[in-house]
């Protein structure tokens, strides 16, 4: 079948996404991810039920759909490959994902026509290599809920405006990786 990655925790736990062999797919390991819900799980008390999630590169789907099996009422999956689109719709089948939706405009159209103070949650994981973390960041503060959080794992250190507060930050291997809270009380 070849590479995989797992879902660690919820209704799905231990369910298997498939790597696709694209050039410069990388998914996020699974300690890190474990690591990055411990830390949402500790700041969120482990309740997702009410929460909305974008996981905007989103590649394997890894971290969305870890999201919506520990309950994320509302959870969008974007990519502009289609490839990957169609492997994240099998995923999302496969699953009975009922909870998570996909969208394969790419940065920043998909940005552009979102609604603002939409998300609880973003993750940020784009390509190593390129540009996009930097043409996404300016949307961030339109997307967010008050008190929203930042997800960003990148090949090289990061930092976010004085609306952020950088909450954990850690390294694996050549992966750095961060989570910021918005600070924004209200709309």
């Amino acid at each position: 079948m070849g590479r995989t990655v797992r879902i660690i925790g919820g209704q799905y736990k231990k369910s298997t996404l498939p790597v696709l062999e694209i050039e410069g797919f990388r998914p996020t390991p699974d300690r890190v991810r474990e690591t990055l819900f411990n830390w949402i799980d500790h700041l969120w008390s482990g309740v997702y039920q009410d929460k909305s999630v974008l996981d905007l590169f989103a590649g394997t789907g890894a971290l969305g759909f870890e999201a919506a099996s520990r309950g994320a009422q509302y959870v969008l999956l974007a990519d502009q490959n289609q490839k990957v689109i169609e492997q994240l719709r099998k995923s999302r089948d496969k699953l009975n994902a009922s909870a998570v939706r996909i969208n394969s405009l790419g940065v920043p159209k998909i940005l552009e026509r979102m609604d603002a103070s939409r998300f609880n949650l973003v993750f940020l994981d784009p390509p190593f290599h390129s540009d996009l973390l930097e043409t996404t960041k300016p949307y961030l503060e339109h997307i967010l809920l008050p008190q929203g959080l930042v997800y960003i794992e990148s090949d090289k250190p990061q930092i976010l405006n004085d609306s952020f507060e950088l909450l954990r930050e850690s390294k694996a291997g050549q992966v750095y990786f961060y989570l910021f809270k918005f600070n924004r009380e209200t709309l």
